[in-house]
């Protein structure tokens, strides 16, 4: 067998995500008992507020105190954790902002704007550019969440394929920006909201106070997109095309196509140029309401500017209303009743997300209410401190552990529940921000998303390439992807680590060091 059958093997036999936090909650319940039962405590150093009664001054001061573990399976736990179940629900951070930036790109995606906007900026690239513009579509296809795994790869395949290239190298570009750079944009995506949710939930282990904004990432992951750009235009020229160019049509080489096949209908373009006017008009006002003096966006909320704090309402007006115009003049919208449906169809969509964040939710509450997750926090992060590690090889360490572990659990988010309150709360303790663990997160979370056959797109882009080459199978796909795989670790990697060398922000309120307040 395999090291690829082993892996297929060992994912397939995990449990469903949410059966996995269902057990998650089990154990942490279990450990937090048999914590409480051996007596077990750390030492944390907090700073309070001291007031003179004689003279009324305040001063801060720097004190050393325990802190234990509280048992689920003892009266008091077991009574919190019933009554707590709807709170921990309603309380998660990633549901309803997901929920919300959800009805606008998904209404969006429904009426076809998303798909026939990606599709319209392909055609128009030359020939010579091809390789990058496909890059390039790709990684940006993530405002659509999956929606670039669906559209992209047949387009690209075939406009490979008109040019005289091969359709199988298209397939593997595509597939490379769309999976693989799955977390790189120049925009705020909705990954930017789930993953901010998942790190505050994490850093409120440690830090009640601390919120990670939607845009903490948007600097680091702009230039990731320009790198992985180049990269991957790099690797499919020197690495991947070569292996086609003396294969024949039968085995992946290049081929023909009908150009025609791939132009807009009339419907189509005239559906873009009303969304594109109403993405103008939207972004128009967004602008003026960010820059004018008095406007409802001017200024900032106390930490972050107010665009920033509005950044998932503003995400959702910037999806829905091109999206409507889209839909009404294609006909895919006619009224308002149709509207709602799409709407209702969006959240029915969302369903296996809400039931999933249900238990996550519990999940990163009990870890919170009994304590292990501070205590873990601060017994790994001593020993992180006394391992003296510098920052970059801790982050390069955690972005491999990441991009291995995603063989296994593919889901992002699903992963980024798991991760983001034990390793958030445990990096902060040596200095190292929510923002950066999440920024080093997203790297790890999709290098390895081209290689894994637990990535459920996988089937899709096999049925397309067995258009071209019909023998084509999973190990085909998986020689095809290795290299992106590669080259995208070691040069995404390597931006991490100068970037934290050279002491910038992430993004907007994305610093890269914690310090407790």
């Amino acid at each position: 067998m395999t090291l690829l059958d082993r892996i297929e093997r060992l994912g397939n036999a995990l449990p469903d995500p949410t059966t996995l936090f269902v057990i998650g909650a089990l154990l942490v319940m279990g450990a937090s008992h048999l914590a409480v039962v051996a007596d077990w405590q750390v030492e944390k150093t907090v700073t309070r507020e001291v007031v003179d009664p004689g003279t009324g001054v305040a001063t801060r001061e720097r004190v050393v105190e325990p802190v234990r573990p509280k048992s689920l399976l003892q009266a008091d736990g077991l009574y919190w954790a019933v009554s707590s179940l709807v709170d921990n629900f309603k309380d998660f951070p990633p549901l309803a902002i997901v929920l919300v930036g959800m009805l606008g790109i998904g209404l969006a995606d429904k009426t076809g704007f998303i798909g026939a906007l990606l599709k319209a900026m392909l055609i128009a690239v030359p020939a010579r550019w091809l390789t990058p513009a496909v890059f390039l579509v790709g990684v940006l296809s993530s405002i659509g969440l999956d929606a670039g795994y669906v559209v992209l790869p047949p387009v690209a395949a075939a406009l490979f394929a008109a040019v005289g290239r091969s359709p199988l190298v298209g397939l593997a570009a595509v597939f490379a920006g769309v999976s693989a750079g799955f977390s790189a944009n120049l925009i705020v995506t909705s990954l930017d909201v789930i993953l901010a949710g998942f790190s505050t939930s994490g850093a409120h282990i440690l830090d009640a106070g601390y919120q990670v904004p939607a845009t903490a990432n948007l600097a680091f992951l702009r230039i990731s997109t320009l790198v992985l750009v180049a990269v991957g235009w790099a690797t499919t020229a020197w690495w991947v095309e070569p292996r086609f160019e003396r294969k024949s049509a039968e085995e992946g080489g290049a081929t023909a196509a009908d150009p025609e096949a791939l132009a807009l209908t009339d419907t189509e373009r005239g559906g873009l140029k009303a969304g594109g006017l109403a993405l103008a008009l939207v972004l128009a006002a967004l602008f003026a309401a960010t820059w004018i003096p008095g406007a409802p966006l001017h200024g900032d909320d106390g930490r972050f500017p107010r665009w920033v704090a509005a950044i998932v309402p503003l995400i959702f007006l910037a999806f829905l209303i091109p999206g409507l115009a889209f839909g009404f003049r294609t006909g895919a919208v006619k009224n308002d009743r149709e509207v709602a449906g799409m709407l209702g169809e969006v959240m029915a969509g969302m369903g296996p997300y809400i039931v999933l964040a249900f238990f996550a939710a519990q999940f990163v509450a009990f870890f919170r209410y009994s304590g292990l997750g501070e205590m873990t926090a601060i017994a790994g992060g001593g020993l992180l401190a006394r391992a003296d590690l510098p920052a970059p090889l801790l982050m390069v360490t955690f972005v491999a552990v990441v991009a291995v572990s995603n063989l296994f659990i593919g889901s992002m988010s699903a992963k980024y529940a798991f991760f983001a309150p034990v390793f958030v709360p445990m990096f902060m303790q040596v200095g190292i921000s929510p923002e950066l663990t999440q920024a080093a997160y997203r790297v790890g979370d999709s290098i390895t998303n081209v290689v894994t056959p637990l990535n459920p797109y996988v089937v899709i882009i096999l049925v397309f390439m067995q258009r071209y080459v019909p023998r084509a199978g999973i190990g085909t796909l998986v020689a095809l992807m290795i290299p992106y795989a590669v080259t995208f670790f070691v040069a995404w990697s390597a931006l991490l680590v100068i970037w934290m060398l050279l002491g910038s922000p992430l993004g907007p309120g994305g610093p890269l060091e914690y310090v407790p307040s």
